[in-house]
């Protein structure tokens, strides 16, 4: 046989086994088994009412602002408390299989709501911004959602009960537009209160004495008013209310039942520290004899010399 027929046949014998070989493999793979895909439908998403919670820890006496709590998404069914503050509406997720449009509008109602709350949480009105400048009567945790039994309204009973720090009292004490800096003594303020009274002297003659029983007391209202009048405006009322120790107020009663008492204002740079009791009224014979203080100034520096009448 020549080589010519034998480089053919063995090219075509080389291009069979290929060819066999192919089909053997396809026919191969046609048997293998390839694994089942599982297909889980996601759960339905759940209805969620939005419900004013604390953002951070609120303590028995703190004033709550707008920056104290926030709208916090809570399943609807069964575990709404009737007392919880919501906001009244209701958002469930779209389905998977609902139509295009109705999730772009149920994108679009979620972007009004979330607009909505913002309005609210800044004070422009709704449920929340009745909470604004309440006073917390119970502790409110983080994250808990604030109901009214846990906090007091202005002007509502108990409102001056949580402002008084522990251990103190709240006594009122007669004003008079004389008597308390022309009425620009305003809740918050601290004040030194004054007694003036008229003695019995020798052959019936009448003295006069006043000095100070208190030191730097905290004015908690003004009448029934205990926050600051809008643009600093003055205050002129029939009472004024201190906040007083159990013995304060017994001084103060006493003080009150013996002459007249009046507020002296001080500065907000001499507030500092606990309120102290004064020395008492002097006679003005008393009070006149009494050495004079100046401030002297030596190179800059301030003392305090006391000078001989």
């Amino acid at each position: 046989m020549s080589p010519v027929r034998m480089g053919v046949l063995g090219f075509v014998s080389l291009t069979a086994a290929i060819g066999v070989a192919l089909v053997a493999r396809s026919i191969a793979s046609g048997h293998e088994h390839k694994p089942a895909v599982t297909v889980i439908a996601a759960a339905p998403e759940k209805p969620m009412t939005r419900v004013l919670v604390a953002k951070q820890d609120l303590n028995p006496g703190d004033k709550i602002t707008a920056a104290d709590f926030d709208w916090q998404p809570w399943p609807s069914e069964g575990a709404i408390n009737p007392l919880f503050i919501t906001d009244g509406a209701v958002a469930s997720g779209a389905s998977a299989k609902a139509p295009a449009a109705v999730k772009i509008e149920t994108a679009a109602m979620n972007a009004a709501a979330d607009k909505t709350h913002a309005m609210m949480i800044a004070g422009d009105g709704g449920p929340a911004a009745k909470m604004v400048d309440a006073i917390v009567r119970e502790t409110i945790l983080k994250g808990e959602p604030i109901v009214e039994s846990k906090v007091v309204h202005a002007g509502a009973g108990g409102m001056l009960a949580v402002q008084l720090d522990p251990g103190m009292r709240a006594m009122a004490v007669p004003l008079s537009a004389e008597s308390a800096a022309g009425g620009f003594i305003l809740p918050g303020d601290h004040v030194d209160v004054v007694q003036s009274r008229a003695m019995d002297g020798p052959g019936g003659a009448k003295k006069f004495a006043s000095g100070s029983v208190l030191q730097n007391v905290k004015v908690l209202a003004i009448d029934q008013n205990t926050a600051r009048a809008q643009k600093g405006a003055a205050v002129v009322g029939a009472t004024a209310t201190l906040e007083v120790t159990p013995a304060e107020a017994e001084l103060l009663a006493l003080s009150k039942s013996q002459g007249e008492l009046t507020l002296i204002l001080r500065s907000y740079a001499d507030t500092s520290g606990a309120a102290v009791a004064g020395g008492g009224p002097r006679l003005a014979e008393q009070v006149s004899m009494a050495p004079a203080v100046v401030k002297v100034y030596r190179n800059g520096a301030p003392s305090d010399v006391a000078v001989g009448r």
